[in-house]
């Protein structure tokens, strides 16, 4: 018999396998599983137990940014433009979302 809970969490939890490695990308914010407009501004966490991963990464995501905020005179294939494989697997949900690390480098 499985909980309610396990079928309907309480938190946003996704399992995420990018590139053959396995973590855990999570939010604190319940309404992000029931109000779309919480979605504008909203913070994720992932954790790998990775090695080179010391601590859990806090994302900052923002769905509604603007291509044209971007850096600009970058290529699609210049360095400036190649994004950590965690950034794509969020974006196939939120597409064109801006993601930050706060000041964590990127590592996945």
């Amino acid at each position: 018999q499985v909980s309610p809970a396990l079928r309907t969490p309480r938190l946003p939890v996704w399992l995420c396998s990018v590139s053959g490695r396995h973590g855990v990308l999570f939010g604190t914010d319940s309404r992000l599983l029931s109000d779309w407009k919480s979605e504008r501004i909203f913070h994720l966490y992932f954790y790998s137990a990775q090695r080179e991963q010391t601590q859990t990464a806090h994302l900052t995501i923002d769905t509604h940014s603007h291509h044209w905020e971007e850096a600009r005179g970058e290529g699609p294939c210049s360095p400036g433009k190649r994004r950590p494989a965690l950034e794509m697997a969020i974006r196939t949900k939120w597409a064109g979302a801006t993601i930050s690390w706060n000041g964590t480098d990127p590592f996945f």
